[in-house]
Formats: C-alpha cells, structure tokens, sequence
C-alpha cells in the first residue's frame, strides 16, 4: 500500500471524523453526523481492506479525539501529568478505542454485496458492533457514541425501542446506502433519498407514543456550588466548602433536595458532628427530604462514590440513612485497571480503587416516588440503569445524576453530558433531574427536553418541579432483562447475512 499516494484521504478522512463532533453539542446539525459516515462509506466501499481498516482507525481516533479532548484537562491542568504525556494518553485511548472502527471497516471491505441496500445494513452491522464493544470491552467507555448526535433529530423518536446504539445503527445504514450510491446520477438519489424521508417520518410518529403515565409532581432544588476544582478536595478549603454548601442547603425550598457528587467531600468520619445532625434534623422533618453526594468507607471495609438519601422514613436503615453506591466506576479515577499504577502515580489527582454498588440498587422513596441516583458517568450506560426497571413494581419513577464534571474545565464536556442524560429519558421515558459541581444543573423531561437549567459555571439552586412517570418502554423491557445481547445478535445476523451476499 502506498501510504503516501493517498495521505490527502488519510487527512480529509480525520478532518470528516473530527468535524462530526459538532453535531454532539449543537442539536441542529445532527445531520452532519450522517453525512460524516456517508462519506467514510463511500471510501470505504471503494478501498481495499487494508485501506478500509485504516481510514476507519483514522475517521476513529479523529471523532474521539476531538469529542474527549477535554480529558487532556484533568490529567494535566489538575493531576500535574506533562502535557505530552497526556495528549499522549488521549490519543493512546482514541487509537485503542478505533481499533474496533479499523476491524469493521475491513470487513464491510471485503464483504460488500452488489446490492446497495444489503451492503447498507452490512455496514450498519459493522458500526452498531464497534459501538457495542466500545461501550463494554474493559469496563466500556461510550462517550461520543453517534447516537448522541440524535437527540434533537427525528431519530431520537426510535430511543424508547432500539436505544443510542440502535440510533447510531440505523443512522449509519441510512448514511451508507448514500454512500454506497453513485450520487453523479439524478435518480441514484431517489432511492437513498425515499428511505431516509420514511426513516425520519417514521421515526417521529412512533417518538409521540407515551409508554409511560404520570405519577404525581414534586418540587425539588438541585444545588450548584461551582466549587474550583483545585479547592474540592483541599484542606484549607474543607471549611469554606462545607458552609456554603450549608447555606444553599438551608435556603432550599424543595420537598427533595439533591447535591451533586462528592458535595460532601469528606468521609462521614471526618465530618464535624454538629454539622451532621443539623443535616440530620433538617431533612427527618415530615416532608423533607434530601439526596448529597458523599464518600463512605474505612480502611477496613474499603470506600465507595456514594450518595446519601435522608429523610424521615430513611432514619430506620442502617446508618440511619438510605444509601446508593456508584456500580460504575471510572477508570484511573475510581479504580486501576492492573498494570497501570505506575501511570497514576505520576498524577496529583485524589485516585482510589473504590468497591462497586450493585447493578439493581433499590430507588431512594419520596413521598411515593422512587428516585433512583446514578452518579457522574454512569448515566452513559442505559442498559444498567434499565436493570433496574425490572421487575416493573420497584422501577424508578425518577432519574437523578449527581456529577461533578469540574475536572474538565469550561469546556464541551458539560453540554455532552447533558446530552447522554436526555438518551436517557428518552429510552425508557422517565425524567432525569441533575445536580452538578459546574453544570449542567437541570430538569429534564420523559422526553429528553430540558425544562428548567441553571446557566453553567454559577452559584446557585434551582427550584423547580418534577413529574414522575410509570410504565416500561421496549427498550427498558429488552435492556432490563438481556442488557445489550438483543443488539449484539442483531449486529451478528446481519454481519454473517452480508458476508453469505458477498462478491465473489
């Protein structure tokens, strides 16, 4: 292969990946996520399978890269990594995380049928599985998963079905069968162009179904303390910290109160006692009740991300509280994946290997609501939080995400997690209320919309109200009994369907 004849595709191909990234922040342009992938397929279609695993690795690295770039913060700005060294550990994850990209373009090389229409669900086949390996292998990391640059677009109505990876396959296979056309010819259009508009109109028509019905309405207040992040977990700043957290805590309306992540940045251990009973007091009054993050544990027992969940009725638990361990920890922050000490000894940053929750944790009760906490970046894995949909009398009437998304500065991060959380209300119908560190605070609705935000970066406590839901959508019944299988068999019918079409 003459690697320097074709580096101006090499380079165009990674301009198309990185560029796609701006369809995962502003909603408008979601088609420019489509067409990204049309036009990888259309390389594709006409490379090699050498060439094909190649330009998928780089379109790959390219759409990570520029989507997580802001992890380049938390390593260097915050954890004291040189800054080469973690730009190359950014890349290092992109180009391990394309891999996957690089093996199913080479088959979608070698294995394309004649037939435009076969040859677009081969590919679909092809981008779904690299997705699905991307969100589990080692713990998975989903972030930019394409299906995120469908939460304003007609697509989004196919959520409460198929879920982001079945969004990011349909909107692949619709973007290749342009691809896989020859578009110098007017009626080479026509067939592309009638299957993308029913796909669209039929995906906005099954999006107005309510799977789910209403409960009652609460009022809340979701706190925001935009404590730098350099100052969280400091000494010298405890203090501060933890009164103004007090003060936000005391001027909160709602009947449910929730703090971010870790907005409690201490052990309980180490909390003054009077502090801990004025929390204690104000929120075991009949009507009031309250969800704070906080880290729980002792050497012994080892420690966990956690998030407490006071109220009258959680006084009889034990510890006298309700309790929700973080299941899905965070690589390098939450737990070292082995062999890697070495790396986050070179990094300033509070690192532990903490012990997981369970999958099915029990809702926290409000007044007859059950709201289930997930914290920081579980909130990307659907099919966890569908688990505990199961069985259909303990699910969740609420969501809440507790994050604290200060390690990555001012940057996209926050409005791509927001993002992920509205995936999430859309798959299985039921709202998501967010407490975080700098943002995004909000309310969102059974349908992915924002309803009520606080601007990101600020102090303050939104007071607001929330609207349960009951019910199950297909997604949350698949997912909650069979996790992602269903889709993983789908993407190997489809595969082993292409490869017995193939050319000969």
């Amino acid at each position: 292969m003459n690697l320097k004849a074709g580096a101006p595709e090499l380079f165009a191909t990674a301009a198309i990946g990185a560029l796609q990234t701006i369809a995962f922040v502003d909603g408008d342009l979601w088609p420019l996520q489509m067409i990204a992938v049309a036009l990888l397929a259309w390389r594709v279609g006409a490379a090699t399978p050498r060439r094909a695993a190649l330009l998928g690795f780089v379109f790959g690295v390219a759409w990570v890269c520029a989507g997580t770039w802001w992890l380049f913060i938390s390593m260097h700005r915050y954890g004291g990594l040189p800054a080469g060294l973690a730009g190359l550990a950014v890349l290092g994850l992109a180009a391990f995380l394309s891999l996957y990209l690089a093996a199913a373009m080479a088959l979608v090389a070698r294995w394309r049928p004649p037939s435009r229409r076969r040859a677009a669900l081969l590919f679909a086949a092809a981008w779904l599985l690299p997705e699905l390996a991307r969100g589990v292998v080692f713990t998975g990391f989903p972030w930019v998963a394409s299906g995120y640059a469908h939460v304003d677009s007609p697509l989004a109505g196919l959520a409460p079905w198929v879920g982001v990876y079945g969004i990011g396959a349909v909107a692949a296979g619709l973007a290749a069968f342009f691809g896989f056309s020859d578009l110098r010819r007017a009626r080479a259009w026509l067939a592309p162009g009638a299957t993308l508009a029913l796909a669209l109109a039929g995906a906005t028509l099954v999006g107005r179904i309510d799977y789910t019905t209403p409960t009652r309405t609460l009022t809340i207040s979701l706190l925001q303390g935009n404590v730098p992040q350099e100052e969280k977990f400091e000494t010298r700043f405890r203090g501060e910290s933890l009164a103004a957290t007090a003060a936000q805590l005391a001027a909160a309306r709602g009947e449910l109160v929730v703090g971010p992540e870790t907005v409690i940045p201490v052990l309980l251990g180490e909390l003054d006692d009077a502090y801990w009973q004025a929390l204690l007091r104000r929120f075991r009054a009949p009507g009031r009740a309250a969800i704070l993050g906080a880290p729980l544990g002792d050497p012994a027992s080892g420690y966990t991300n956690s998030a407490l969940g006071l109220s009258e009725a959680a006084s009889t638990m034990p510890g006298g509280f309700y309790r929700y361990d973080k299941h899905h920890l965070v690589p390098f922050g939450e737990f070292v994946p082995l062999g890697f000490h070495w790396f986050t000894r070179l990094m300033n940053i509070p690192l532990g290997d903490f012990n997981r929750g369970p999958v099915t944790a029990p809702s926290f009760e409000v007044d007859g609501e059950r709201v289930a906490p997930n914290i920081c970046y579980e909130d990307l894995f659907g099919e966890e939080l569908a688990a505990r949909f199961i069985p259909e009398s303990g699910a969740p009437t609420i969501l809440a995400n507790l994050s604290n998304i200060g390690w990555f500065g001012e940057t996209v991060a926050v409005e791509q997690h927001l993002r992920i959380s509205r995936m999430r209300s859309l798959e299985l119908q039921r709202p998501m209320i967010r407490a975080t560190n700098t943002g995004a605070t909000a309310v969102i609705d059974h349908h992915g919309v924002v309803t009520q935000a606080l601007p990101s970066f600020t102090v303050g406590t939104l007071e607001g109200t929330v609207e349960g839901r009951q019910g199950l959508t297909p997604f949350a019944e698949w997912a909650g009994r069979f996790d992602l299988g269903p889709l993983w068999a789908i993407g190997v019918v489809l595969l082993f369907v292409g490869r017995a079409k193939a050319r000969p």
